[in-house]
């Protein structure tokens, strides 16, 4: 996947109200820190999310300020992978968790662990 595609004027990551309030319930508990969204390979299938809570990120970070409570941090070298994607928290049972949908992944584990690109 190429930056070509990559417009900087809109949002790349949105985050559903059942995610942001999930993620100003974490910072509650750490203030002066932001949600830092980013990708590394992994797993059989090639690239798994990495969400953190984080001091600072990289210098080339991009910042969404999602309320006065919640900035995410999008990692610039994650940017072509995750362009267009929503994260949601959903409800399975008794367990909640975090849901990446993004339109750029082509396959993923069985697990759900790990996933591909074009």
């Amino acid at each position: 996947m190429s930056v070509e595609s990559f417009d900087p004027a809109r949002q790349v990551v949105s985050v559903t109200p059942a995610a942001l309030e999930h993620f100003r319930r974490q910072l509650g508990a750490e203030p002066g820190k932001a949600v830092r969204l980013s990708v590394k390979k992994s797993g059989c299938t090639g690239f798994m999310y990495v969400i953190d809570l984080v001091e600072k990120g990289a210098d080339n970070d991009l910042r969404y300020q999602l309320d006065d409570q919640v900035a995410l941090l999008v990692d610039h070298d994650s940017l072509p992978i995750l362009s267009g994607t929503e994260i949601d928290l959903v409800k399975e049972g008794i367990n909640r968790q975090i849901r990446f949908i993004n339109p750029n992944v082509k396959d993923q584990c069985g697990c759900g662990e790990s996933f591909s690109v074009n």
